[in-house]
């Protein structure tokens, strides 16, 4: 191999600063996030890829990039399109409607605006360093897992008055509505449903999409 060649793979392929924003953003976030939902917050399929791709940053792994990617690349997507048409008066879903309340402090709304940038910061990563095809499995194990831990260990909706922030219906194991839990069918064959949907849906879609279009880690 030549110097050339180890010296290109060697460099940083990622600029220190991005890294330093990045970790100091996520230094602000976890603390108050912390404090003001809980640490289960942090079973949400969006927090989990925040931190993760901290660590991808860090580490400038292609794998924990691109399984961030997988995860979260086509719901984080929806939310943009949400909040830039409840911006204009057209909401999508609603579910950005938040955003726009004033009654929620500016700031907490703030480190909330990670959904709309964080999604940019994964495919500006997953061009700069490579498509790893392991982020598909590497996602599908973190995701069942978060999954699984909200479904037996975390609170079905809705929060109760006393502690409104409270994190419940995590990750939609209970139903698509964080108001109530869905009736129309058992409660664990739906979350079955949920174990089968999300992957096809939108892990594997994204996986193939990102593969398609993407430049191998590997090549």
């Amino acid at each position: 191999m030549t110097t050339a060649a180890v010296n290109s793979r060697s460099a940083p392929r990622l600029p220190l600063w991005s890294k330093l924003v990045y970790t100091a953003f996520v230094a602000v976030l976890v603390p108050h996030y912390w404090q003001a939902y809980g640490p289960t917050n942090f079973l949400y399929f969006c927090d989990i890829a925040l931190l993760l791709t901290c660590v991808a940053m860090w580490r400038e792994s292609a794998v924990l990039a691109s399984a961030c990617a997988v995860g979260i690349l086509l719901p984080q997507c929806l939310w943009m399109v949400d909040f830039l048409g409840t911006w204009v008066g057209l909401p999508i879903t609603g579910m950005t409607g938040y955003m726009f309340q004033d009654a929620i402090p500016l700031f907490a709304r703030f480190l909330s605006f990670f959904h709309f940038w964080l999604p940019l910061v994964l495919i500006w990563l997953v061009v700069r360093l490579g498509y790893d095809r392991r982020g598909l499995w590497v996602w599908w194990a973190l995701g069942w897992a978060a999954m699984w831990v909200s479904y037996l260990f975390l609170p079905l909706p809705p929060a109760p008055a006393s502690n409104p922030g409270l994190p419940v219906n995590v990750n939609y194991v209970f139903g698509i509505n964080d108001k109530a839990p869905q009736t129309w069918m058992s409660p664990h064959l739906f979350f079955g449903a949920m174990l089968v949907a999300l992957p096809l849906m939108i892990w594997m879609p994204t996986h193939l999409v990102l593969k398609r279009f993407a430049r191998s880690s590997r090549g």
